[in-house]
């Protein structure tokens, strides 16, 4: 993955408690790091996942998160998280990142998370609602099509 694939980045510095024995990021972290990612990509769209969740009782459960490292992430390195839908299905966003130094163009660590729009009662998948789809589509041009 490029850093020219993605529109939205999230700055992170890497503190001394996310680092193991070997001195780089202990992997855990990384899945926080995308987890805060996604969090800012829906706020810089305007969209209150939290808010909008409380009010119709429907929310996106993770469903799959994949990590692959390309390289080791240490102690103190200011980095930018980006983050980009890369498809949209009927109740499903799957969602592609990548870890870049601050000033790096070669990702060091890329993922997957895949989430689904589920009813919180029944715990059921429902269909991702058209608001949410042109939200998403007005950064992400793929989508629009």
């Amino acid at each position: 993955m490029s850093r020219e694939q993605f529109w939205f980045f999230h700055p992170f510095r890497v503190r001394y408690s996310e680092i193991d024995g070997q001195g780089v990021v202990f992997n855990a972290h990384y899945l926080t790091y995308f987890d805060t990612t996604i969090t800012e990509y829906f706020r810089a769209l305007g969209f209150d996942q939290y808010a909008d969740a409380q009010a119709s009782g429907i929310d996106f459960h993770v469903v799959k998160s994949v990590i692959e490292y390309k390289a080791p992430v240490r102690f103190d390195w200011e980095l930018d998280v980006g983050a980009r839908v890369a498809r949209i299905g009927n109740s499903s966003l799957t969602f592609e990142l990548a870890i870049f130094l601050k000033s790096g163009v070669d990702a060091l660590v890329t993922g997957e998370i895949v989430w689904v729009y589920t009813n919180q009662q029944t715990h059921r998948p429902v269909a991702i609602p058209a608001s949410i789809r042109k939200l998403i589509a007005t950064r992400e041009r793929h989508l629009s099509a």
